[in-house]
């Protein structure tokens, strides 16, 4: 079996050959052709490459023989951005009329689109418990077209048994997708528990380093397809230069990845019990209560924790406030760690009642970047241990 490693540095050689090392950035929106016949062709080829940039660029399938590899599917595609990735998907796998099943523990992002965006174009959706696999069962009806999962979940960090989902799914023909990016292909690999479509905000880890916004997609090529068709008419289209950039991020996963999963670690292990601490949620603490499922199915388990403070909101952006090397931004997965409040950054996509769902007022969710852990660990002590001090003598 190809190691990960040179999977990203090789998968994509033949894609597109030439003489560079470096493959050449494809700054076009459009390609000409030899004759007609070979215009018609490309013309209607899927996913194709080399026939209008909307349509499908060199850079585009070089990123995408890569991402199939990693991620052990069929083909891959790439999108403008993550939750271009998941809408696309969405639209072109369900109607008015159909039932879509998702987890309560989810990105904002994709509970807006369950909880708002589907309502409205006559979809209708359950949210379910995902650390349940009953709750999954139990929310079927005749009318489920889609399942979505996540796992771990942002930003909780809770585990979705996915094969125990991919089973129950696959028995009645629903198709499975699951939200990949927290943990990368290089610590979980969805398809091979038996889930049909993975998507990432590659925009995170695939990229890593906080320079592009962009989605990829991967799984059996007749789904794509239909994904691809839709992705036409949405205009979803990852520019040639940024799909570039993430090829280049990519090169380095395997490099990356494996200090973030230490880092993640460390900090979890450090903050765990510290009396400012309520709780951390990290599934590679043999505390977290899916730790024996993540072990199963992970293989590391990533740079992201959620840290709950007992003192609230106050004493989360207070610590927030206290770092000095994670700074408070969105996004996650880069070299640079990150920190943010969740239930404050996702106030653009959902309402304070589906906010308190999911994301405590207390979390901070912590994205360890690739850092030397030492200096990550004292950082995040020495907050911690101010805002316990100013708490205490309050």
């Amino acid at each position: 079996m190809t190691g990960n490693s040179t999977i990203t540095v090789h998968a994509d050689r033949e894609v597109h050959p030439s003489r560079a090392v470096a493959p050449p950035i494809y700054q076009t929106a459009t390609f000409w052709a030899e004759d007609e016949e070979t215009f018609a062709q490309v013309a209607v080829d899927p996913r194709g490459k080399d026939f209008y940039t909307r349509f499908g660029n060199p850079n585009h399938a070089q990123v995408a023989a890569v991402v199939a590899e990693l991620e052990g599917t069929e083909a891959a595609m790439v999108t403008a951005s993550g939750m271009a990735a998941l809408t696309t998907a969405v639209l072109a796998l369900v109607s008015a009329g159909d039932h879509v099943i998702g987890q309560k523990s989810t990105y904002g992002g994709t509970g807006s689109v369950l909880l708002n965006l589907l309502p409205r174009l006559g979809v209708s959706t359950t949210l379910v418990d995902q650390t349940d696999p009953e709750a999954f069962a139990k929310a079927l009806t005749p009318q489920t077209r889609l399942i979505l999962v996540e796992s771990p979940s942002n930003p909780l960090l809770q585990i979705t048994d996915l094969r125990a989902v991919a089973e129950l799914a696959r028995a009645l023909d629903v198709p499975t997708m699951a939200d990949n990016t927290f943990a990368t292909p290089l610590n979980q690999r969805p398809a091979d528990l038996g889930i049909d479509l993975v998507w990432h905000s590659a925009t995170k880890y695939l990229n890593g380093h906080s320079d592009v916004s962009a989605g990829v997609l991967a799984g059996p090529a007749e789904l794509l397809n239909r994904i691809w068709d839709v992705g036409l008419l949405t205009g979803a289209t990852l520019g040639p230069i940024d799909a570039w950039l993430l090829l280049r991020g990519m090169r380095t996963l395997p490099l990356r990845v494996p200090r973030h999963n230490a880092n993640g670690q460390a900090l979890a292990e450090a903050l765990n019990g510290h009396p400012a601490v309520a709780k951390v949620h990290y599934p590679g603490l043999a505390s977290h209560p899916q730790h024996k499922l993540a072990v199963g199915q992970m293989s590391g388990f990533g740079g992201v924790l959620g840290i709950e403070f007992a003192g609230g909101f106050e004493v989360a952006d207070a610590f927030l406030g206290r770092l000095r090397y994670p700074r408070r931004s969105a996004s996650l997965g880069g070299v640079e760690s990150l920190a943010v409040h969740p239930a404050s950054m996702w106030r653009g996509m959902l309402s304070e009642e589906q906010i308190a769902e999911s994301a405590p007022l207390g979390l901070v969710r912590l994205a360890a970047g690739t850092e030397d852990t030492a200096d990550l660990v004292a950082d995040a002590l020495a907050a911690a241990d101010a805002v316990h001090t100013t708490a205490a003598s309050a």
